[in-house]
């Protein structure tokens, strides 16, 4: 598949760091020559320098035999050109947007975004995206993030594992009868490695495990995990870019939290928050000062937040909340490389821009039988949600027929109202819903199957 990117900044980059991984052709254009350079240093791109609104740079891209245009650049409205130039003079098949300002995704401007007035097939917004998914993790004290399946009858709970756990050297098959009606272990993050457990591995401290469970039974599960913490109602935010923006623009309305600080280095950013929002105090000042960090009241916070565009700050502020006692740790990580730190830093919460960036747009540049598909465990693996019909290849079939890589598995099926997980003999029916877990390196094998 040809793709072409249109800005190399960071939701850029976070697209082009996942794209890279399967075999598609990405051509990246930006105006910014250290961007490109950079950008090519570590993946394997085609960059060409000019502005991605100018129809010959496009063209000199390959617009003409491309299959999806990216437009993130830094500016909606750019963003916005783009697309109208793919569609009028090169007749690219999937038109693909990001945007910063809430606005442009009201559902009152929907009817605009079609072949007769803006032809854009998606609109993107990974700053909201990430707001959400931190906003999630506050909500629910103990989990390292919530990603809901199914219209949300379940979801896939993430928890990070210390050595205080009491589940720790348990087998899963011991631990899955703790719970009424079970729980789906998905997978084991274990030293930055994912794997597929079988019913008898163990959990080890310092594991990240992702498990499905149902949405009115997160509270109980985290619990049973000994993972519980005090409700997050006192806030400190590091950074005051899109995504802080989007967090206040919640607290403003939120009666469970009682208190927010965002720190912020910029003066005159700092300055128009400060008009913005009422209940979150603006601070300006270096985020690690001491003095910033009393003003604050760094020590009496329940979560701690960091959201910068520096990855090593967001690592660094996480790491002097930590050790001032704060019990949530949330940081942000613009760059996968950064990803191999976050056992390092106590229970710290890594949420990585890649991941959620690309979680939209899988839909898109997978095939059209997959319902729903969603990046997880920082881009190691994806999440399909499959409605098996007549049409499809794998109906009637039984598990172990299906001839999926061993590092890929149906996780669970949901027949009618009831939740089944699959042995190798189980035979897929028409009406089944999967939830399988894919390899992000075997997605190919794994279309060609359900597909």
């Amino acid at each position: 598949m040809k793709i072409i990117v249109c800005g190399a900044g960071s939701v850029g980059k976070s697209i082009v760091s996942y794209l890279t991984k399967g075999s598609n052709d990405v051509i990246v254009i930006d105006d910014n020559q250290r961007r490109l350079d950079e950008l090519a240093q570590e993946f394997d791109v085609l960059p060409i320098v000019g502005k991605p609104s100018h129809p010959d740079v496009l063209e000199r891209a390959g617009a003409k035999d491309c299959d999806i245009i990216l437009a993130v650049t830094e500016s909606d409205e750019v963003n916005m050109i783009i697309c109208q130039l793919a569609y009028s003079l090169f007749n690219i098949g999937k038109k693909i947007a990001g945007v910063k300002s809430e606005t442009f995704m009201d559902p009152l401007w929907g009817m605009l975004y079609n072949d007769n007035h803006l032809p854009i097939d998606l609109l993107i917004s990974p700053d909201i995206d990430i707001a959400e998914h931190i906003l999630k993790i506050l909500q629910y004290p103990g989990s390292s993030g919530i990603l809901p399946v199914w219209n949300k009858k379940y979801c896939i709970l993430t928890l990070n594992i210390n050595e205080h756990n009491p589940f720790v050297e348990m087998p899963l098959n011991q631990i899955a009868k703790q719970f009424e009606g079970g729980v789906g272990f998905i997978n084991i993050i274990r030293n930055n490695v994912s794997f597929l457990p079988s019913m008898y591995d163990t959990i080890q401290s310092g594991d990240e495990i992702n498990l499905l469970v149902k949405y009115n039974n997160i509270y109980n599960v985290i619990s049973a995990f000994g993972l519980e913490k005090n409700t997050n109602e006192r806030l400190v935010i590091f950074g005051g870019g899109a995504v802080a923006q989007y967090i206040c623009s919640h607290i403003e309305n939120d009666d469970v939290i009682t208190s927010a600080r965002l720190i912020e280095e910029d003066i005159d950013q700092a300055r128009e928050l400060a008009r913005q929002f009422n209940r979150v105090v603006v601070i300006n000042g270096e985020m690690m000062s001491d003095v910033i960090l009393f003003e604050a009241d760094i020590t009496k916070a329940d979560a701690a937040i960091a959201v910068t565009d520096n990855d090593k700050d967001n690592l660094l502020a996480s790491m002097i909340a930590s050790k001032d006692g704060v019990g949530t740790t949330i940081s942000l990580i613009n760059t996968p490389s950064y990803n191999n730190l976050m056992f390092n830093i106590a229970d710290n919460t890594i949420v990585d821009r890649s991941a959620i960036a690309i979680s939209h747009l899988l839909k898109e540049i997978r095939r059209s039988s997959i319902a729903n598909a969603y990046s997880i465990s920082r881009g190691q693996g994806e999440i399909w949600e499959i409605a098996v019909d007549d049409n499809n290849s794998c109906v009637a079939k039984k598990n172990g027929e299906l001839g999926l890589p061993k590092t890929c598995r149906i996780i669970a099926v949901l027949r009618g109202d009831e939740l089944l997980y699959p042995d190798l003999n189980f035979k897929l029916n028409t009406g089944d819903q999967l939830l399988v877990y894919v390899d992000s390196t075997q997605v190919k094998q794994a279309e060609d199957i359900f597909c």
